[in-house]
């Protein structure tokens, strides 16, 4: 019996669908014969203590040109769908946690909701990283300009960026003894008020910063390593970064042992990790991407990996992840 998913995303008009993961899972669904209940956040609601949506009927198509068709849907009590994909990208405004809350008034009802509510508001993607130091370089996390000057002297070259970004937005890399530190540590902590991550500059950066797939704690055997181009210091696709497939190395593997079982407790099922040389850099929970690249070089399936484990899940009985 078919399954009904929901999909909370940004504008699906949007989107780059040669390289969208949350269009890869749309692909997957809709080839399994699951009816797609399109919605953006601005269509949940609450009525009387019950989470509900409007909604859209959504088909796809793996076109680059015409890659969807939206027709009348109606309105659902989020509860009676199956499951429900939050792709909702950061930052994570205020409205971005109100979504969160009504989702989890969903899966309170029944609803499979991946990831689950509560542990993305809990799982920073910059913070969620440091309870594994172990598994990473020397990471400070502060709004103090004179503690963050330190560790700068102590690290000699860092990376400084904010905790509420995405895409390599607003990342800098700071020398000890160089210019304009004060000003950026200034713009990046507004004077003090808002805590920023630092993390000892890694070299292999210039070899790629991978994004290791993770599904229900366990990693996919493939990372794509984004490299940065030219004299930029961010691999990140969006920053021009360029991606290359790699099948995964020994410490890539035992920093997905760390973090894997702490993810499947959360109910984090599909979550990217960060690897930057034999470091974890952060921990992506919101809307993981590289599913299409992965794909493409190594002849995976890594949406239908996931919605099989989910429809296996859904199959042992409604309720949380």
């Amino acid at each position: 019996m078919p399954l009904s998913l929901g999909v909370v995303m940004d504008p699906i008009a949007g989107i780059r669908p040669y390289k969208d993961s949350t269009f890869a899972m749309l692909l997957a669904a809709q080839a399994r014969g699951w009816p797609l209940h399109y919605m953006e956040p601005g269509d949940l609601y609450v009525r009387d203590g019950v989470a509900r949506a409007r909604w859209q009927q959504l088909s796809v198509r793996d076109d680059r040109d015409a890659w969807y068709t939206l027709r009348p849907g109606g309105d659902v009590a989020l509860g009676e769908l199956d499951i429900i994909l939050m792709r909702q990208d950061p930052p994570i405004t205020n409205a971005y946690l109100y979504v969160t809350h009504i989702l989890g008034m969903a899966e309170a009802a029944g609803s499979l909701v991946v990831n689950r509510p509560a542990s993305v508001r809990d799982a920073n993607e910059k913070l969620f990283a440091t309870r594994f130091p172990h598994c990473m370089v020397p990471t400070l996390v502060s709004s103090s300009s004179e503690h963050l000057r330190a560790f700068i002297r102590e690290q000699v070259e860092v990376i400084v960026k904010p905790l509420d970004a995405m895409g390599g937005a607003g990342v800098f890399r700071l020398s000890a003894g160089g210019p304009n530190i004060g000003s950026t540590l200034e713009v990046l902590t507004d004077n003090g008020r808002l805590h920023v991550m630092a993390q000892r500059y890694i070299p292999e950066i210039r070899d790629g910063d991978k994004r290791i797939l993770m599904i229900d704690g366990e990693p996919v055997p493939y990372a794509l390593a984004r490299i940065p181009q030219g004299d930029e210091i961010r691999g990140n696709l969006a920053a021009g970064g360029r991606g290359e497939a790699r099948a995964l190395t020994d410490r890539d593997r035992w920093i997905a042992q760390q973090v894997g079982p702490t993810l499947k407790a959360m109910g984090l099922v599909f979550v990217g990790l960060d690897v930057i040389g034999d470091w974890l850099t952060e921990i992506n929970v919101t809307s993981p991407t590289c599913i299409r690249e992965i794909d493409a070089a190594f002849g995976l399936d890594i949406a239908g990996q996931l919605l099989d484990h989910l429809a296996a899940r859904r199959a042992a009985g409604p309720g949380p992840t």
